[in-house]
């Protein structure tokens, strides 16, 4: 690989590795109940805490996607090529394994670990609520990214969506939005947890590439 490519990786897989560690860190510790708004609020806004800090720390190296939802997304698009796809996703799911080998040091397998599960114990809820989601999460991005002029605010106006989407999807499924994330997670905590975690695989890169379809041929032609 050349220079650059480590770069990449490094930074997505660092990115990764933070969003959950202090995303799913929060949720162990503060509690995501829908029940208890603080604990609540805190999570929905540590994951778009963290999106603001990667991206203004490690975007300019790699774009800050730190999610194969979006890298998904951006090949669509045709902003990245299916080799960096390949690099950038490979990078971020180790980055969320180790984000949650840490987090299991820390406060123990029987935490939970922050693993998301079905709602309502039905798959197809589950599917539509993080397509629903993840399509509006990446839909964001896709734009607020389309145009230089948005730089400066990129990085604050994704968290702030990121934040958005965990308001709405704690109480649901504790937010996905996000294969990585959800499969690190879930490596450890095993269970229900495990056995289902497909399901927040598969919703958030079909929620990603619907976002990027519609920003394709339905916003970039209004443009």
């Amino acid at each position: 690989m050349k220079e650059l490519d480590y770069r990449k990786c490094a930074a997505e897989f660092v990115g990764t590795l933070v969003l959950v560690l202090f995303g799913c860190g929060t949720a162990v510790m503060v509690g995501c109940s829908s029940e208890h708004g603080g604990g609540y609020l805190l999570t929905a806004l540590a994951f778009g805490l963290v999106i603001v800090a990667m991206a203004y720390s490690i975007g300019n190296v790699s774009g800050c996607h730190i999610n194969p939802a979006v890298s998904l997304a951006m090949l669509i698009d045709g902003r990245m090529s299916g080799r960096d796809f390949g690099l950038y996703v490979g990078s971020q799911c180790l980055g969320a394994i180790a984000g949650a080998a840490i987090l299991m040091g820390f406060a123990g397998r029987d935490s939970g670990l922050g693993a998301n599960g079905l709602y309502d114990g039905s798959i197809m809820k589950s599917l539509l609520i993080e397509v629903i989601l993840t399509f509006v999460f990446v839909l964001v991005i896709l734009g607020v990214t389309a145009k230089k002029s948005f730089g400066n605010l990129a990085g604050i106006v994704i968290g702030l969506s990121l934040t958005l989407v965990h308001i709405l999807g704690i109480a649901f499924t504790g937010t996905s939005v996000n294969p990585a994330r959800s499969l690190g997670p879930a490596l450890f905590a095993g269970g229900d947890a495990l056995r289902y975690v497909w399901v927040f695989i598969v919703a958030p890169l079909v929620g990603g590439a619907l976002a990027a379809c519609f920003h394709k041929y339905v916003v970039k032609k209004s443009c």
